[in-house]
């Protein structure tokens, strides 16, 4: 009955509206003649509009035939108030209403804002519930990325170079698969392993490499992903994430940068109980407090700084190994080009083992860049095959800089060659130098020229020798340029802070000065204090010792490097001449021209000390030694 109710109102309504007495619009000029004639019987007012009603049909304007007894118009807003003294004069009904606004707009004005609200907040829910994060209501929920154990990643097959950490990690590896070789001795596998190491160096392809050997479930986070705004989430989290884990068991959880979270509680600012990155940390302490390790649960952990971790994830039951992923060696190094080149079309020309020996101190991912530079130039100069020459030019590029388009003066070219020519000429006349392995004067970053050396392989000792013969090599620009213009310019700055560095380090840390003798009297860097404070640890007069003997090492390497390069002046003319001819020379042309023999291929064995270990000595940084011009 209701519906039928509806549907009549309906057609009544709307298909048959009520019909609606016929009305003209009259302009208000007319509408006032009409009532000075008596001819308006009533008139009803709803603001400035006026509705009224005639005592005969009258027509809006003498032309018009359009008659009606009921008319509508507009009082404008600059009428005076005479209106209502005609309307009492000539006996006019009048009648008020006021103006409402319709019942539906009423409640649109009302209600509209919040429902309007509503509806957002809703479709935000809704959209936020399903995103893949699990939307606003998952804020405790742990945000690991799982890889799919059927198909992993990565294997022990793609990591090279790190043979040692490789091993380190292979036991953790057998206990995944089986466990019960281990536990029928009463063993337990550690529950915390902590990869340390460079950037770079191949830590979380390490961490990979592990899960996708073991066939398990892999949970991977960053460890700022654990922290938000809201105070306790990052807690949530890691109670979360091992509640995962333990479920998908035996399972390893891969935490990156941990060093994010676990930095030391007794250093920096903090907040107490209330701060976010202490609770999270200790939510994690006390997870790894509370599973056992023969759940299969085995959490791996990547950080670059390691000093700055909070002694208590270190100690035995949490992070109980830690292993120690270095910079690879020569051998190390070409296994990772080989590796990286497995899917590029190399040049019969290539030679992996050569290109591993000219590139000291680089790590997994620099190599991989190398690689990649190397295959992106080789197309672009629509080579069929990745040549040397192509990953020698890259190598200058990751290096030193793309090259700059900028044009040098005549005067400018010629000293930046002679100033080249210097560094290349010594360091084959030097015998304990580095190889030259190719010189340039195509400017690139703020260099005008470079000389690349490398040892033919990696040196874990400097003897005394080999640092004066960098000394004498990094002069060499500049003693060039003395020998040949008899001035001096700016062109040899980044060469004298590389001098002055390994000088310093060879009084102050070495012992390699008879007048400091065997001491070391570098500053911690630990220390934060003394080296704001610009304190020493020795006496004032130990300090002009110290900038003496720096002086004189650094004085006496540069009268050698002239020395030998006024002996060999028309090589070093020779040289400047075909440089500035080619532009580039690789080893075989810098031989051709000087007309001297190669370095030998072989490295004598390395310096022991007496316990047999091989004793460790950094100058600087293990990369191609540069002169820049």
């Amino acid at each position: 009955m209701g519906i039928f109710l509806a549907l009549n109102l309906l057609v009544a309504n709307v298909l048959f509206p009520p019909s609606s007495p016929k009305t003209i619009s009259l302009p208000y000029n007319v509408f006032i003649a009409n009532l000075k004639a008596g001819d308006v019987t009533s008139i009803t007012s709803t603001g400035n509009a006026i509705q009224g009603t005639f005592r005969h049909p009258t027509a809006a304007s003498a032309k018009s035939s359009n008659k009606a007894l009921h008319f509508t118009t507009q009082m404008p807003t600059f009428a005076g108030g005479q209106l209502e003294t005609l309307l009492e004069q000539h006996n006019v009904t009048i009648n008020a209403q006021v103006q409402s606004t319709p019942a539906l707009l009423e409640l649109l004005y009302s209600f509209g804002p919040t429902l309007l609200f509503l509806l957002i907040f809703i479709w935000f829910i809704r959209r936020t519930a399903s995103s893949a994060n699990g939307g606003l209501f998952s804020l405790g929920r742990s945000q690991a990325r799982l890889y799919d154990p059927e198909r992993p990643s990565a294997t022990f097959t793609d990591v090279a170079g790190i043979e040692e950490a490789k091993a380190e990690l292979e036991e953790i590896v057998d206990f995944l698969r089986q466990p019960a070789k281990y536990e029928r001795l009463g063993g337990e596998v550690p529950k915390g392993v902590l990869l340390v190491g460079l950037p770079g160096t191949g830590k979380t392809l390490l961490a990979r490499a592990v899960a996708g050997e073991a066939g398990v479930p892999f949970f991977s986070i960053s460890a700022s992903e654990f922290i938000e705004m809201v105070v306790g989430v990052g807690a949530s989290r890691v109670r979360d994430l091992f509640a995962k884990a333990k479920a998908a068991a035996p399972a390893i959880i891969f935490v990156d940068e941990l060093d994010a979270i676990g930095r030391s509680r007794s250093v920096g600012p903090s907040f107490g109980g209330h701060d976010e990155r202490e609770q999270t940390l200790n939510q994690i302490l006390t997870e790894m407090d509370g599973f056992d390790s023969r759940q299969g649960v085995i959490v791996l952990a990547a950080t670059n700084r390691a000093d700055v971790l909070d002694s208590a994830l270190l100690r035995p039951g949490r992070f109980d190994r830690r292993v120690m992923v270095l910079p690879p060696d020569r051998v190390g190094r070409a296994a990772i080009l080989k590796i990286h080149t497995r899917g590029v079309p190399l040049g019969d020309d290539v030679d992996l083992n050569n290109l591993a020996s000219q590139t000291p101190g680089l790590v997994g991912a620099e190599l991989r860049n190398l690689v990649n530079e190397a295959a992106l130039l080789a197309a672009r100069k629509g080579r069929p095959a990745v040549t040397m020459a192509d990953f020698t030019e890259s190598l200058e590029k990751v290096l030193l800089g793309a090259a700059r388009q900028i044009v040098l003066s005549a005067d400018d070219r010629e000293r930046t060659a002679y100033h080249e020519s210097g560094h290349a000429l010594l360091g084959l006349l030097v015998p304990e130098a580095d190889p030259v392995r190719r010189v340039s004067i195509v400017p690139r970053g703020r260099a005008l020229g470079v000389t690349v050396q490398s040892p033919v392989d990696d040196r874990q000792n400097y003897p005394e020798s080999y640092l004066r013969a960098r000394i004498v090599g990094a002069l060499g620009g500049r003693a060039a340029e003395k020998l040949i213009y008899d001035v001096v310019t700016t062109g040899a700055e980044s060469d004298l802070q590389q001098v002055t560095s390994i000088a310093r380090q060879m009084v102050v840390r070495w012992g390699m000065s008879p007048k400091i003798g065997p001491l070391n009297l570098s500053e911690d860097p630990s220390d934060q204090s003394s080296m704001m404070m610009s304190q020493h640890s020795y006496s004032e007069a130990t300090a002009q010792v110290i900038d003496a003997e720096v002086r004189r090492i650094v004085e006496e390497c540069f009268e050698k490097a002239l020395m030998l390069l006024d002996e060999n002046r028309e090589k070093l003319v020779a040289l400047t001449g075909a440089l500035l001819k080619e532009e580039s020379l690789n080893e075989e042309q810098i031989l051709q021209v000087t007309g001297l023999a190669a370095k030998p291929k072989a490295l004598p064995p390395p310096i022991r000390g007496i316990d047999g270990r091989v004793a460790a000595g950094e100058p600087e940084p293990a990369v191609p030694s540069a002169g820049a011009g």
